[in-house]
């Protein structure tokens, strides 16, 4: 029976940049809220409960 080569590549040892930084997380939280008091349609009020959420998903400063 005959074994496959071992697996190699290359590992990334550089850090990982977030997503988003917290300071960013927290322009785009006062973004969704700006947008709830502009928009007051049901996409509006969405705009506010996600930025409710992602704010207590946020690390403090």
């Amino acid at each position: 029976m005959e074994t496959a080569e071992p697996v190699t590549g290359d590992h990334v040892t550089e850090p990982l940049l977030p997503v988003l930084t917290a300071a960013e997380a927290r322009a785009a939280v006062g973004y969704m809220n700006l947008l709830e008091t502009l928009d007051l349609t049901p996409r509006g009020r969405a705009a506010g409960q996600l930025a409710a959420e992602l704010a207590r998903r946020i690390p403090p400063e």
